[in-house]
């Protein structure tokens, strides 16, 4: 956070990045339901390299993309890459408000990983976001909520694949620029996604309102990273990182007004559970 920064500001760009996110994850499901989920993905990519190089390289030039440790950036980038298919495939089976739910117990298996790959000590309170994000798991997924196992199975890979993408930007930032970083996950996740639609082909095209929905979906994917990008240079993150969590009250919102789906008790019982464990594991980093 620069000395200037304007944490209300920061707050106003979290809640801007977070309702962009819930519009593209709603609008990811209808799109997943009718074409293939590589297309949607390659659409999104491409979109996020155009935009990048039209903000940063006139200013910055090889910058951009200059990295010292490359094969970390482009795991980091196909680590991403596969979480966002995974996401796709799993909004196509389950609804938009459990999903982004689940995926929420990232920050936790985040904390997890932290201790033995980056030898920081879990405390016992890094305990208890754990058990608590993981009974939320269980009351969401529980068996006789009607959710589809596979997808339920899509969005633990996702949280295991975001994990691991966030991991390896703690251990990127040391030696890499934001600029770099940004470039890259977009190229790797372009080539991975235009490469997909080659081999496996595209059984179906969308037409003319669909194509431009597929445009919507991955300009709110693309705005909200960079509106998120910039919130943090407006707050410190303990600030922010309880914002996010607007995601998932966006995301029961539009998945409610849009395809009439609602949360039952247990599972809203479940997101709160998980919001907790986020939120303290927030609360514990900025310790």
């Amino acid at each position: 956070m620069h000395p200037e920064g304007n944490p209300l500001k920061g707050v106003a760009l979290v809640v801007a990045a977070t309702l962009l996110f819930a519009g593209g994850d709603t609008l990811g499901k209808h799109l997943s339901m009718l074409y293939a989920a590589p297309l949607i993905l390659s659409a999104r990519y491409i979109i996020n390299v155009a935009l990048v190089l039209v903000t940063m390289w006139p200013r910055h030039r090889s910058v951009v993309w200059r990295t010292q440790r490359t094969g970390l950036v482009i795991l980091r980038g196909v680590l991403l890459a596969f979480a966002t298919i995974t996401m796709l495939l799993a909004l196509r089976v389950m609804p938009v408000a459990e999903t982004v739910a689940i995926i929420y117990i990232t920050p936790v298996l985040l904390m997890l990983a932290s201790g033995p790959i980056l030898g920081e000590r879990v405390s016992p309170l890094g305990w208890l976001c754990a058990a608590l994000g993981f009974a939320g798991v269980l009351l969401i997924a529980r068996p006789g909520s009607g959710l589809d196992p596979w997808g339920v199975a899509l969005c633990l890979l996702n949280a295991v694949l975001g994990s691991g993408y966030h991991l390896l930007t703690r251990i990127l930032t040391r030696t890499e620029t934001t600029m770099a970083l940004l470039f890259h996950t977009a190229l790797v996740g372009s080539v991975l996604s235009v490469g997909m639609v080659l081999v496996l082909g595209v059984p179906r095209w969308p037409d003319a309102p669909d194509a431009g929905l597929v445009l919507v979906y991955a300009t709110c994917a693309t705005l909200g990273h960079l509106l998120l990008t910039s919130a943090y240079r407006e707050a410190p993150a303990s600030t922010l990182a309880p914002v996010n969590y607007m995601h998932i009250a966006f995301a029961t919102a539009l998945g409610w007004l849009v395809f009439h789906q609602l949360p039952d008790v247990l599972a809203f019982t479940g997101m709160a559970l998980i919001a907790v464990s986020g939120l303290l594991a927030a609360w514990r980093a900025s310790r």
